[in-house]
This record gives structure tokens, C-alpha cells and sequence, in this order.
């Protein structure tokens, strides 16, 4: 930004002001009272970071940064997005002292230690990391694998469920028992029994 300073204001604003359908020079200036040609290069910043979509609506990056409960979380997703090269070339580029960030913003732009440029880009780099909570977005990934594990977990266990079930079934399938209770005819001829006998081997003994 051509006003670094003013980046400060302009987030704390954002915070207590509606959502705007589109952040644009009139919003900024009308509604957030930031009338300064240099404070609109606010709006060309926050593109670049993800805060606006290139239309100028918000997205929800800039609505998460409104939430004090995502708020760090938003602003550091969006510094990483906006200073992409300066985290390829060191990812905790955050914690680095301002002399050396300077130096990759110098060799990233190509302009000269002199150059006003850079000292601007650090300073809003600087403002913007006062609002970042950067452990929050480390944390999501752990968070998300964590709960990918746990969701692994319960499946397993409903799956050995399952199986246990099944080889429960198997075993009482295995272990059912028949009484067969007959009454037999009296007789005294033995050719009627050794048919019932015959027949109840054919039938149910064989089957």
C-alpha cells in the first residue's frame, strides 16, 4: 500500500461496518471515511490477498476476518496468499526479523535498497501481521487430520463390528441342535418301524 499506516485504520473499520455488496472507492471513503487517494490502494491490496474477489465483493476471507473467533485465522490465510513468494521462499516468513524481510522483498521486486517501494510493501506487511494469527492456520491441518483419523477409527470399528456379527451367525448357524418328538404307531409287525426308521433317515438325517 502507498499509505501503510492507514491499513491499520482501515481493518479495525472493516470490523464494526456491514458487509458491503461491493468494497469499492464510494464504501471506502463514504462509509469508512477513508478519502485519501493513497488509502485506496487498500483496494488493490486486499484482491491481492483474497480479502476481495476481483469484482470488489468480499469473500469470506473478509467476512471470517469480521468474526473476532476467525479473525487471526483470515488474516493470516490472506497474508499467505498475498505474499505467496516471500512464504515459497521462506514459509515462516512471519517470523522473520524486518531486515530480513526486506531483503527478499527487494530481490522478489527488483528495485533498490533506496527505493521507497520496498520500505512501503514491509510496513504493510508488518501492519497486516498484527492482525494474523498464524498458529490458527498450522492448526487446521492437524486439526483436519486428526479428525480424518478419528472418522478412519469408527469405520473400523463398525467394519470388525460387522464381521463379528457375521461370524457370530456363522458359529450359532453351526451349533443349531433339532428334537424330533414321534410318536410311534403300535404294531407288532417290524416292517412298520423299519419303514418309519428308513424314512427318517431319507428324509431328515441324509438332508
Amino acid at each position: 500500500m502507498s499509505a501503510p499506516n492507514a491499513l491499520t485504520k482501515i481493518l479495525n473499520k472493516i470490523k464494526q461496518a456491514a458487509v458491503p455488496s461491493v468494497f469499492n472507492a464510494d464504501f471506502l471513503s463514504t462509509v469508512l471515511g477513508f478519502k485519501g487517494g493513497n488509502d485506496r490502494t487498500f483496494i488493490s491490496w486486499a484482491k491481492k490477498c483474497g480479502i476481495l474477489n476481483t469484482d470488489g465483493t468480499p469473500t469470506d476471507l473478509y467476512k471470517k476476518f469480521r468474526n473476532s473467533a476467525t479473525s487471526g485465522y483470515a488474516m493470516a490465510s490472506a497474508i499467505k496468499i498475498g505474499y505467496e513468494e516471500l512464504f515459497r521462499r521462506n514459509e515462516y516468513a512471519n517470523k522473520l526479523n524486518p531486515k530480513d524481510i526486506k531483503g527478499h522483498i527487494i530481490e522478489i521486486t527488483g528495485v533498490s535498497a533506496e527505493n521507497s517501494t520496498a520500505e512501503k510493501t514491509l510496513q504493510t506487511f508488518l501492519n497486516a501481521l498484527d492482525f494474523a494469527d498464524f498458529d490458527a492456520v498450522n492448526g487446521t491441518i492437524g486439526d483436519y487430520e486428526d479428525e480424518e483419523e478419528s472418522t478412519s477409527s469408527v469405520e473400523a470399528s463398525v467394519a470388525d463390528s460387522k464381521q463379528s456379527v457375521k461370524d457370530h451367525s456363522s458359529q450359532l448357524k453351526l451349533g443349531l441342535n433339532y428334537t424330533i418328538n414321534i410318536v410311534l404307531p403300535k404294531s407288532d409287525d417290524p416292517k412298520v418301524y423299519s419303514a418309519i426308521f428308513k424314512s427318517l433317515k431319507e428324509n431328515l438325517l441324509d438332508s
